[in-house]
């Protein structure tokens, strides 16, 4: 990260030449100017390149606890002074300041200060925010940290977010493909529940499936009697929405190892509906004290998971298609707008008028909220971002045409967007690089309102393209080292990159074990060159014999080597 001097003053002008250079560079003119030794010794050659600064340009303040704060003889202070001022570096300030400092760096500059020294090392480690950072992009973990690892709560959340950075290179590596059969009819929706190892499937059939992602097909439910179009699920909680209206609802069997009991044969009261819309449901979405429910009568309704009563009715210009919540708000697509409402107030905050050319059926969000995802009828993704300042901002910043069909649904798990398309293709788009953090989020206020309108096409294209399906796909999602796709052709596909990670892991262990050797080897080599009885060369063999494990103990020559060879 670049800090720039204030240009406010010509003492700040002065000062940003002698950053980094030790006392013993400096050197005192005839005149009683102070200037760098380098400069002095050139400014013959290149009298230009020559800067110097006098002593009363120098005048530093004393502190206020200083008795000689008022004493205008004793403020100059000495030459000696001016030089340890001068050599100052981060390290010396107080460890509170840096760690101010280090609060606004992201993950990548953070890491990057910690291999300066062993002191930013562990500031930098223990850092409070590797744990923000793992909220902002992937959520809690299925396994918080434990205690009893004996490493600090900073330390842990570092290294889980090492941990899942290193897992979301993998979605670039090899894969397995696995089919799951079961449906007789076209998967019109799919959700994958990751902290489970949980596929959740329903279509045209009339049934929710639930398949296990290592064993396949658990259970099925019994025929609901209208098609299922939307699906959603956490550890306590499964929804499904159909034609009929109605949302079915299985809650979780305690004891039971894969939490629901689809067929209610274990606990009749774990099994339930409600009804209020008036047309087909199109989506589904939870959180943890509300479930939120989209249809074809216009409406997105909320309802508390609680008392299970809606508590909100949202009220759009055409049939809905997609909603996303975060936090107190709620995005929806209706026709080809897009929606963000607040869900205290009911109060719409945002619209996207005429996102896409024809309807817009999907929609995705990131985890802080910020940007929107959508797809459309005229096979497009756009990205936008939403403000904070004033809520009916925002700006497009991305678009992509990766399809030459209408993209039906997309899912975003960080940094991956993955869209699923009538043409039968899947794409993977990295959006890493276009997305903020949260900690420069004063200067994106402030951008936003100021940016106008971007050129979305100079966003790069999708990083890779999956391919199998011949007819639509429906449906997709992503997680667990996974995506999991269903269309017109009624067979769930699982793209499985597990066997990606073990080769990268792999990697990675060979890769720590040549560096540790190249380290010991130049190690060796300074040792042994330091004794002065042998030539570079030499020593250079030397120390790699040492570490390959050469039993001879001999410098071979070819000479030498044909030499034996005669005898």
């Amino acid at each position: 990260m670049a800090f720039e001097c204030q240009e406010g003053s010509e003492n700040s002008k002065n000062l940003r030449y002698f950053v980094g250079i030790s006392s013993k560079d400096w050197k005192i003119e005839s005149e009683g100017k102070l200037v760098p030794s380098y400069r002095l010794e050139s400014s013959q050659s290149n009298p230009v390149d020559k800067v110097e600064i006098s002593k009363s340009e120098l005048q530093i303040q004393p502190k206020r606890g200083n008795a000689d704060w008022h004493n205008p003889a004793k403020q100059l202070p000495s030459k000696s002074d001016d030089l340890l001022i001068l050599n100052r570096t981060i390290t010396d300030l107080p460890p509170a300041l840096v760690t101010e400092i280090l609060n606004c760096l992201d993950p990548k500059e953070l890491g990057i200060v910690s291999c300066v020294s062993t002191y930013l090392q562990r500031l930098a480690s223990e850092h409070h925010a590797w744990k923000e950072f793992y909220h902002e992009r992937w959520g809690l973990p299925v396994a918080p940290p434990s205690p009893a690892s004996g490493l600090t709560d900073e330390k842990s959340w570092k290294a889980l977010f090492v941990e899942r950075e290193f897992r979301c290179k993998t979605f670039m590596g090899r894969y397995s493909v696995d089919l799951l059969h079961g449906h007789s009819e076209a998967v019109r929706t799919v959700f994958l529940l990751g902290s489970a190892k949980l596929i959740f499937t329903a279509g045209y059939d009339r049934t929710v499936r639930m398949w296990d992602m290592e064993d396949g097909l658990i259970a099925a439910s019994r025929p609901l009697g209208c098609t299922i179009r939307a699906v959603s699920a956490d550890t306590k909680l499964l929804v499904a929405g159909g034609t009929d209206g109605f949302i079915h609802c299985w809650r979780a069997v305690e004891g039971l190892q894969h939490l629901f009991d689809l067929r209610g044969s274990c606990d009749r009261n774990s099994v339930f509906r409600l009804w209020e819309h008036g047309g087909p449901i199109t989506s589904l979405a939870l959180d943890l004290t509300r479930i939120y429910s989209g249809s074809w009568d216009m409406t997105v309704r909320v309802w508390d998971r609680s008392s299970l009563k809606c508590t909100k009715v949202l009220r759009h210009s055409d049939w809905v298609w997609a909603l996303v919540p975060h936090d107190t708000t709620v995005a929806s697509t209706a026709g080809s707008d897009v929606y963000v409402w607040d869900t205290n107030s009911g109060s719409l905050m945002t619209v996207i008028q005429n996102a896409h050319n024809g309807n817009a059926y999907s929609l995705a969000r990131s985890r802080t909220g910020d940007f929107l995802f959508t797809g459309g009828e005229d096979g497009a993704i756009h990205m936008f971002e939403i403000g904070h300042d004033v809520p009916s901002d925002y700006l497009q910043v991305a678009t992509w045409v990766p399809h030459s069909g209408t993209i039906y649904s997309l899912a975003f798990e960080f940094p991956w967007l993955v869209s699923a398309s009538s043409d039968g293709k899947l794409a993977l788009i990295d959006v890493r690089k276009l997305m903020r953090s949260d900690r420069r989020r004063l200067l994106a206020k402030k951008q936003l309102s100021k940016a106008g309108k971007v050129d979305p096409a100079k966003a790069e294209p999708p990083q890779r393209m999956l391919h199998g399906f011949g007819t639509d796909l429906f449906s997709v999602g992503i997680g667990a080292d996974r995506i999991v796709s269903g269309g017109e052709e009624g067979v769930v596909k699982v793209w499985n990159f597990t066997q990606a990670l073990e080769i990268e892991r792999r990697a990675r262990a060979l890769r720590g074990i040549r560096l540790e050797n190249r380290m010991r080897r130049r190690k060796l080599q300074i040792e042994m060159c330091g004794k002065g009885n042998q030539r570079a060369d030499q020593c250079s063999v030397a120390a790699k014999n040492s570490v390959n494990g050469d039993r001879s103990g001999v410098w071979h020559s070819k000479s030498g080597m044909g030499g034996k060879a005669k005898a």
